[in-house]
């Protein structure tokens, strides 16, 4: 099965992050969530629903010293479990 996943915006409420972590984290998010999406696929309801408007994911918490990396695997877990399939 081919997935093809495009975010248009993602809003980040609250992170402060300087401009040129920006690329890192965006890499760490794509990196994880295509990681997690290869390992557990989409919950059958994406799957079969084509385009989504928006999708909300669970909040995260996110620490004043977490890097980008840290952070873009929180968000990415965070997306996925609102697209993701259920673990069994």
């Amino acid at each position: 099965m081919n997935i093809n996943l495009h975010i248009d915006r993602l809003i980040l409420d609250g992170l402060d992050l300087a401009h040129d972590q920006r690329p890192l984290l965006q890499a760490a998010v794509q990196t994880e969530l295509g990681r997690l999406l290869t390992a557990g696929g989409l919950s059958n309801e994406i799957a079969g629903a084509g385009a989504l408007p928006r999708v909300a994911g669970d909040a995260i918490q996110v620490q004043q010293q977490s890097g980008p990396q840290d952070t873009g695997h929180r968000i990415a877990a965070s997306v996925y479990g609102a697209i993701g399939a259920p673990k069994t």
